[in-house]
């Protein structure tokens, strides 16, 4: 009897144990894409989601065997750090900061990491609180351990107050960042000195069993108030406690959409596409507290202040996403923004922690507000939105990587013509305030503009200024001043309304054409995709221009057309994957009746250029812009057209997608006979009806339900051929019409 019994005990744990929900953090490997294919790397930074502190082990790429430092905190992706940490092997090391390492003796994880260190024969680990963290070194002959801290900014300083505490100030891009550390162990020496310009200190623990808990937390107000943010985070709190709370918090974040089905291989592809995801905006309200460089005072409030975000980027996928399974957080982002406009007088472009960087072109944040409103996103003054979003339209200088008041001749040229004149090629630039690289992007400007005014006259009735929606639906029509029909491209004209002749379109660079050319920025009218195709010709005359944009050969060797637009890579025929200003086009398929050509394309894009290892990343990740892309596609939908609430359907990678809502539904999407070859949709249903449509709308999916696709290996070219789609985006068509199912 005593037997069976511990048979049915060994049975029950065991039935108990495989019941126990599978953790989506097993899948993630921040390593993918950290290695540039032409531009810069991916990061693999350890963080909470959305929140202050990130760090990530600072080197060239992952093919570098040494590391520089790591950070205590990013305040900006890409851009700026603050505070450096090391271990070092002894007091003497003067100046010498990189490691070597071996790659087998480096995990990392969204909250956790852990490294050896060969110079210092001593390992490091790090778990991320919100505004605070901890590094702990162990050296495995308990020897005594040297931490070095230094200021990566050049200007700033780093104390010892008594035994165990330490605490520093830097000053970075016009603000400064404090920070206020405890250790459990004792200072038994302090060296002082600088490694060029930089200052920096070196702590010896001497006395103790060979590891070191060095505890911090950071502000952007005061060290007293740093010191606030560590009683509030780590006041009880060892490496191994914060780690657990770490885990707790990713794992609750990732659980939002379960992926079944599909490969390994896709399932670390995505949930690393889907941790990226979280990286940014982060909010640095510190406890009721923040700085604000927007107009460089402390302001009180509990409401999160949320910045770091790169517009354009997040508005065509990473804040669609967000609108679906955060909601509520993608309302704080937009608070966030429409207070830095009352603080600052301009509506943010790239809203950083030290202030507005008008990075690309055009009013991108007018798009993201109205493609949130008719989402049902509306915990937040549509009045004082609007009155920022109008003043940048129709007060703010549009030249490129600039915001604020009008500066040169073009702004007054723009407003009355409609168009930013180009230059014809090799004319050197004769207005000061164009930036030497940037250019003019004449074209780009154009088209960006007419789709983000369109956004604005979508939200003038619900703000209050009826009228002013004829004003900028008629700037919304600019883009048509472009089109070349003779050439079959959107196409620069000089000041005097000509057009300018002796342009390459596949190599015309910055001076016409955003990052990208003329092949890729024929697609950009968004918002008015009925007249795009009339302008072409037609619906099929459209459609042959696709085909033509993935089969057209660049004609150059790569080093010379990257040298032109080193953006554009992840290439396909003209086709650029790796660049953000191309993720819609693969769906516009839907839009020409041949959604099979947007299964084909998409499937093929996914399975050729986003493989799960370290160069996952065809192009510029931009903190979350290419993520999203990879997360919506893959799930098997993408917003084409943000400002309208509707999604396109591509080709679903797995075999169930369950997504937890931030309306408390679930949405299902089911792909029965699903592999590496059924790639076309055969037929559908939508909660067990028949559904013979390309997309569906916002409202579909937060009030749940199930769609299930069959797959297979042949298209099926009647399947949605017919779905009404390209009215959609008529310009007179209003984009609350799709609010409802």
């Amino acid at each position: 009897m005593k037997n069976v019994c511990t048979l049915f005990g060994i049975l029950f744990a065991f039935m108990a144990q495989s019941q126990e929900k599978v953790s989506n953090l097993q899948y993630v490997d921040p390593t993918i894409g950290t290695v540039g294919i032409v531009l810069g790397p991916a990061y693999p930074t350890v963080h909470l989601p959305n929140h202050m502190i990130r760090v990530f082990p600072v080197r060239k790429d992952h093919l570098d065997d040494q590391i520089s430092y790591f950070p205590l905190t990013v305040t900006s992706h890409r851009l700026f750090s603050v505070f450096s940490v090391m271990p070092v092997s002894n007091v003497a090391d003067s100046g010498v900061w990189k490691q070597r390492f071996e790659y087998s003796k480096e995990k990392i994880t969204p909250y956790y990491y852990k490294v050896s260190l060969d110079e210092s024969f001593s390992q490091l680990e790090f778990v991320p609180g919100k505004k605070a963290g901890i590094y702990r070194i162990s050296s495995p002959t308990k020897s005594p351990v040297f931490l070095r801290l230094g200021i990566i900014n050049k200007t700033g300083e780093i104390t010892a107050n008594g035994k165990r505490v330490i605490t520093g100030r830097e000053e970075f891009s016009g603000m400064q960042a404090f920070f206020y550390a405890e250790t459990d162990a004792d200072i038994t020496g302090i060296q002082s000195g600088t490694t060029g310009d930089k200052k920096e200190l070196v702590a010896v623990f001497g006395k103790h069993t060979g590891t070191v808990q060095f505890k911090y937390a950071v502000s952007y107000i005061s060290i007293e108030q740093a010191k606030i943010n560590f009683e509030k985070e780590l006041a009880g709190q060892g490496l191994e406690s914060l780690k657990k709370k770490a885990y707790e918090e990713w794992d609750k974040e990732l659980s939002k959409i379960q992926a079944e089905g599909g490969t390994l291989a896709q399932k670390r592809v995505f949930y690393t596409a889907l941790y990226r995801c979280f990286e940014r905006m982060v909010d640095i309200n510190e406890y009721g507290r923040y700085f604000s460089a927007y107009d460089h005072k402390v302001h009180s409030g509990s409401a999160p202040f949320y910045v770091d975000s790169w517009i354009y980027d997040f508005t065509i996928g990473l804040y669609p996403l967000q609108s679906i399974i955060n909601p509520a957080r993608q309302n704080d982002f937009i608070n966030s923004y429409i207070t830095m406009y009352e603080q600052s007088g301009w509506m943010p472009c790239f809203a950083l922690v030290d202030g507005d960087w008008p990075a690309m072109t055009a009013n991108y944040t007018a798009v993201w507000m109205a493609d949130s409103w008719f989402k049902g996103i509306r915990d937040f003054d549509i009045k004082k939105a609007y009155e920022g979003l109008r003043k940048n339209s129709l007060d703010a200088t549009v030249l490129p990587w600039r915001n604020g008041p009008p500066t040169s001749v073009l702004d007054s040229f723009y407003h009355k013509y409609g168009y930013i004149p180009g230059l014809p090629p090799g004319e050197k630039e004769t207005v000061k305030e164009i930036q030497e690289w940037e250019k003019r992007q004449s074209v780009s400007i154009t088209l960006e503009n007419s789709y983000c005014d369109w956004a604005i006259a979508q939200l003038a009735n619900a703000a209050g200024y009826p009228r002013d929606r004829s004003l900028f639906l008629k700037k919304a029509t600019n883009y048509k001043k472009m089109y070349r029909a003779e050439k079959g491209f959107m196409w620069p004209k000089d000041e005097n309304g000509n057009w300018i002749e002796g342009i390459n379109p596949g190599l015309a660079g910055r001076e016409y054409y955003t990052e990208n050319n003329a092949y890729v920025f024929n697609w950009h009218v968004k918002h008015d995709f009925t007249s795009l195709f009339d302008m072409m010709g037609g619906v099929k005359a459209a459609e042959k221009k696709l085909d033509e944009l993935y089969r057209t050969d660049i004609g150059v060797p790569k080093f010379r057309f990257w040298a032109v637009q080193p953006d554009a890579s992840g290439l396909v025929g003209q086709y650029p994957i790796g660049n953000e200003m191309g993720f819609f086009i693969p769906y516009l398929y839907n839009h020409t009746g041949s959604p099979w050509k947007t299964q084909k394309r998409i499937r093929s894009l996914l399975d050729t250029w986003f493989p799960d290892n370290l160069f996952g990343y065809p192009g510029d990740e931009d903190g979350g812009g290419m993520s999203a892309f990879i997360v919506l596609s893959m799930m098997g939908f993408y917003p084409v057209t943000p400002g309208i609430p509707v999604y396109h359907i591509g080709s679903p990678v797995f075999d169930k997608v369950t997504i937890a809502t931030g309306s408390n539904k679930k949405f299902v999407i089911k792909a029965k006979n699903n592999n590496a070859s059924n790639v076309y949709i055969q037929s559908a249903t939508l909660n067990g009806r028949p559904f013979d449509q390309s997309w569906f709308t916002h409202k579909t999916l937060t009030n749940g339900g199930e769609l299930e696709f069959t797959m297979g290996d042949e298209p099926n070219k009647r399947w949605a051929a017919d779905s009404k789609l390209l009215p959609l985006t008529a310009l007179e068509k209003r984009p609350e019409e799709y609010m409802q199912d």
